[in-house]
């Protein structure tokens, strides 16, 4: 089964205020609408997302999508409906077999809620993600109570809404001059298909005003930790690279790269932190295209894959191993070198040097080592 997800984001979103709409807001370092494609294309459970917007954000979008992998976005029209509309028709040539219709203002939609769509499409024509209602319901007349309505019947429809693609776009085809539907179950309902219901994510939260965005931007964040550790031989050379400073000594250091051996422990710690593997999975010592390569490309590779992910670095500990040369004089210009690539303040990053005492390898001036620590903030997503 192929599955498409539709990512509506051609709205101007005013109640959220400033100068942006709100799908590109910044949210915990990323454009909502960000978070939005991502959550789809890291579930592994979609094959084409494409997203529908506004003729006049293309710049937004571009800025917002950099570096993934998604279809080439489609222009929306004057409403919701007529946008959806125009996005099904884009995704034709794919002919996917389920649609999952998903507002681009709802950042924090589950691996599992879009798994519970899908599953439940398997033996429907159209699934929606519901939540019930919990606070009493009272029908009023004025400012007078007439009665209580049973809240056991009602939900509350949350997006992504799935349905086998053919018929939802048949279905907004045929009703794409009535407007006063107000959803896509809606769209399907009118064509007369039975919409399933499936439990909601309270989490999955729709952003809608500018206090949305300062909330969402202060929900619980994980904090993760990594270690790294590495070693590199010392060698021909009149200098050493160390946390990206230059630091003229008797010998260098050999490695495939320009072997900074406390950038490496450090780039192994971050990955450590957001369950990415590990340094050499991401820049095999095998590729030639590393050979004599700076190390602080893989740090800046490792940053944005935090970045990716929602989160942010909190600080970093390194702690470099050797006899010679003296790191102490250092520590400030490197401190400077890392702050500027991991964009936090330098008083949450420490670096520091030791020996032991003579002993080992570092001791008899064979090597360095390095080993670090990171503790990074990553949004609470778990099911």
């Amino acid at each position: 089964m192929k599955v498409a997800a539709l990512i509506v984001a051609a709205g101007r979103g005013q109640r959220a205020g400033g100068p942006l709409p709100k799908q590109y807001l910044d949210l915990n370092g990323q454009p909502i609408l960000r978070h939005s494609v991502k959550a789809f294309l890291d579930s592994g459970l979609v094959d084409i997302v494409q997203v529908v917007i506004h003729p006049g954000d293309r710049p937004l979008y571009d800025e917002s999508t950099i570096g993934l992998i998604i279809a080439e976005p489609c222009t929306g029209g004057a409403s919701r409906q007529e946008s959806v509309r125009l996005g099904l028709e884009a995704l034709a040539a794919e002919t996917p077999d389920l649609v999952l219709i998903h507002d681009a203002a709802r950042p924090f939609v589950s691996e599992w809620l879009i798994r519970a769509i899908v599953d439940a499409l398997s033996n429907n024509e159209a699934v929606i993600p519901g939540l019930a209602v919990t606070d009493t319901i009272k029908q009023v007349d004025g400012e007078i109570v007439t009665g209580n309505i049973d809240r056991d019947s009602l939900r509350r429809a949350q997006t992504p809404q799935g349905f086998r693609y053919k018929i939802i776009l048949a279905a907004h085809r045929a009703l794409a001059d009535v407007a006063d539907l107000t959803d896509d179950a809606a769209v399907a309902e009118r064509a007369g298909h039975a919409v399933h219901v499936v439990d909601g994510d309270e989490r999955n939260i729709k952003v809608t005003t500018s206090e949305d965005v300062a909330a969402l931007s202060a929900r619980a964040m994980l904090p993760c930790s990594g270690t790294g550790f590495d070693v590199h031989r010392l060698g021909p050379g009149d200098h050493v690279m160390l946390c990206g400073h230059r630091i003229p000594h008797t010998h260098g250091l050999i490695g495939h790269s320009d072997a900074d051996v406390a950038l490496h422990a450090l780039v192994d710690a971050i990955l450590g932190a957001v369950g990415a593997g590990d340094i050499g999975r991401h820049f095999p010592p095998s590729d030639p295209q590393w050979k004599g390569a700076p190390s602080r490309l893989f740090l800046e590779e490792a940053v944005r894959l935090v970045r990716d992910q929602g989160g942010r670095i909190a600080n970093v500990d390194v702690t470099i191993i050797c006899e010679a040369p003296r790191v102490t004089p250092h520590v400030a210009p490197m401190t400077a070198v890392l702050a500027e690539i991991l964009g936090i303040p330098a008083r949450r990053i420490n670096v520091k040097a030791t020996t032991t005492e003579k002993l080992g390898f570092t001791g008899r001036g064979e090597g360095i080592a390095a080993q670090a620590t990171a503790s990074v903030l990553l949004p609470d997503t778990a099911s």
